[in-house]
């Protein structure tokens, strides 16, 4: 049996696939909010079997109460929906990152997007980093073959990186294995920030709409990121410990260089022991 039901529309014409999961690389938020607003007001044509995918005591659905009375249950969902864009079809598959079957729905998804003829696959996602706050954020891509690269984002990072994998990241490799186009665009997050961060989001949308050409909606993102700048640069004013790590990142950044694997290890946890009782050593 299939984990998804489709509604397979008639019309698509080279319709590209854009994909985000809450949860392991979903720093602040940054992919799904980006990737909702690509899909607002889109049409739903495929469900997955929520059932089977997700356990419900990890992610409990949202129960509301009016006035003493059980009124609704919001459950969690992965679904793909449909959205036009300038006269280009992009389809957003988004929701709860799985629990369960990664591989089953890894091979479901390559016989859908072959089902609907996906020209392109794009993932999206956001990990923490340690960059400041002060500066662009930082995309790290990656891709199934030389050349599938349109955005002004290097492949990288070079060298062997070995990190427990999403949901997403089998996909990809199902995907790509299945000979279809597969890149990843990755947002790097302050890791002192603490909630949503709309500054990355922000730079998702820029990146994705240079790579598919086209101009794509951001809402109220930058606005947001105004205000999140704001209170990000009173929190870091009030504490020298926070205002000179924030320096050293700045200084990094700028001179183009990254610090060692070690270094960097050991500067972050300074950094959130000299923090003390920072909750959770973040800045919010």
């Amino acid at each position: 049996m299939s984990l998804y039901t489709l509604d397979e529309p008639d019309d698509l014409v080279e319709p590209v696939l854009v994909a985000a999961f809450d949860g392991w690389i979903d720093a602040g938020g940054a992919a799904t909010t980006a990737v909702d607003l690509l899909a607002t007001g889109g049409a739903v044509i495929a469900t997955f079997e929520g059932d089977t995918l997700f356990d419900y005591r990890a992610r409990r659905p949202t129960l509301q109460i009016i006035d003493g009375r059980l009124t609704e249950l919001t459950w969690p969902a992965l679904t793909l929906r449909r959205s036009r864009i300038a006269e280009k079809d992009v389809l957003v598959l988004s929701g709860a990152e799985p629990d369960f079957r990664w591989r089953e729905l890894a091979d479901d998804l390559v016989e859908l997007v072959r089902r609907l003829g996906i020209a392109e696959w794009i993932s999206v996602g956001a990990i923490p980093a340690a960059v400041p706050h002060t500066r662009t954020v930082p995309i790290m891509a990656t891709a199934s073959e030389a050349g599938v690269l349109r955005a002004d984002v290097q492949r990288g990072p070079m060298g062997v990186m070995r990190v427990p994998s999403a949901a997403l990241s089998v996909i990809d490799m199902a995907i790509a294995t299945a000979g279809i186009p597969t890149v990843g665009y990755y947002g790097q997050i302050p890791h002192y920030v603490s909630g949503p961060y709309p500054a990355a989001s922000l730079e998702l949308l820029r990146v994705l709409g240079t790579h598919l050409g086209l101009e794509l909606p951001t809402g109220l993102l930058s606005a947001e990121a105004q205000q999140v700048g704001k209170r990000l640069a009173a929190a870091v004013a009030a504490d020298e410990t926070t205002r000179e790590y924030v320096a050293r990142l700045e200084a990094m950044v700028d001179e183009s260089r990254l610090p060692s694997g070690d270094d960097l290890i050991s500067d972050i946890e300074r950094f959130l022991r000299e923090r003390g009782g920072t909750e959770g050593g973040r800045l919010n």
